[in-house]
């Protein structure tokens, strides 16, 4: 016999009647202390820069065919002689290009002041010891310079991703919607660097993807919200334009939620059983989404609210309704 009201989401409202707009000066006034709080945090202390961006030693190594390599025991040997950010990236064998866990590079950072062939011979001690016998080979070095360029390749990549967003919003809808949805995604991000300082989350190339994540996550989001809204402009011509937008909101609610649930339930196992290597990763996904959901709702559709919208259609649609308690069917 089947269980009634399953499944689960049955239980879920149809139909919301929240007023967002009546708490959208409360909210933009948290969000602007929060993002110029990520701002400053983000010079004092400052962010947590990873190998990538900091610069160091890579070092590769390799067992015999067939025997795997224990990457957190290589991480932890290595961690334990404490040189800052470690990362261990399995590869392809050079013999036979194939990659079978028994081949990795091993990123590290030398400290200043350090003679780099003591640290590299550190590090292979560590290594032999907790895997035991290894071949090195191809120890490389990546200057400040080069992993200066990396981080402005990083940060201009997000602003141009913020601006092609923009462009996107802009084409497809009003200008005041691209305003909005811009306004969201800086919002997104300042406060996912905020996130990264406030945990000290190393920052790296991997985290530079999590955020364009992010960008993509909040942007799918807010499309989802101004497209209801433009409908609804169009429908209802004589509805004040707060109630509008409270309605849009209510009518993508369910949408909005059940996403961002499934994805932050993927991304917490994925911190759980992912190991070091991706928990800041997906630490960072998980706060993106939550407050991409938030600055849909609160920054980008409070923008147009200030700014004004035009309706188009003649008169004649106009389809004015009262925003009453709405009960379930």
């Amino acid at each position: 016999m089947a269980m009634r009201g399953w499944p689960l989401i049955k239980l879920l409202p149809q139909k919301t009647n929240f007023r967002f707009v009546r708490y959208s000066k409360p909210a933009a006034f948290l969000s602007v202390i929060l993002c110029v709080a990520s701002i400053v945090a983000c010079f004092v202390p400052g962010l947590n820069m990873g190998i990538d961006f900091r610069g160091g030693a890579s070092l590769e190594m390799t067992k015999p065919a067939g025997q795997q390599i224990q990457f957190d025991d290589v991480r932890r040997a290595v961690n334990e002689l404490e040189l800052g950010d470690v990362q261990v990236q399995g590869i392809a064998r050079r013999d036979s290009n194939i990659d079978d866990g028994s081949a990795a590079i091993v990123r590290f950072q030398v400290p200043e002041g350090r003679d780099q062939t003591s640290v590299v011979a550190q590090v292979e001690g560590a290594i032999t010891q907790a895997t035991g016998e290894v071949a090195y080979s191809g120890v490389n070095v990546v200057g400040s310079k080069v992993s200066g360029e990396l981080l402005q390749s990083g940060l201009l990549a997000l602003l141009s991703a913020i601006v092609l967003m923009f462009l996107y919003i802009w084409f497809r809808f009003e200008p005041q919607f691209g305003f909005g949805a811009v306004a969201g995604l800086v919002h997104d991000v300042v406060l996912t660097f905020g996130l990264i300082v406030l945990f000290r989350l190393e920052f790296s190339l991997t985290m530079v993807a999590a955020i364009l994540t992010v960008i993509g996550y909040s942007m799918n989001d807010t499309v989802v919200v101004f497209d209801r809204l433009r409908e609804n402009l169009r429908k209802y011509k004589t509805m004040p334009l707060r109630d509008v937008i409270d309605l849009s909101l209510n009518e993508t609610l369910s949408r909005t939620i059940i996403t961002g649930v499934t994805a932050v339930m993927v991304l917490a196992a994925l911190a759980v059983f992912g190991g070091e290597a991706l928990f800041g990763f997906s630490i960072a996904l998980m706060f993106g989404i939550i407050i991409g959901t938030y600055s849909s709702i609160y920054v980008g559709a409070p923008i147009i609210l200030l700014w004004g919208v035009k309706r188009g259609g003649s008169a004649d649609d106009a389809k004015p309704i009262k925003l009453g308690m709405a009960s379930r069917p």
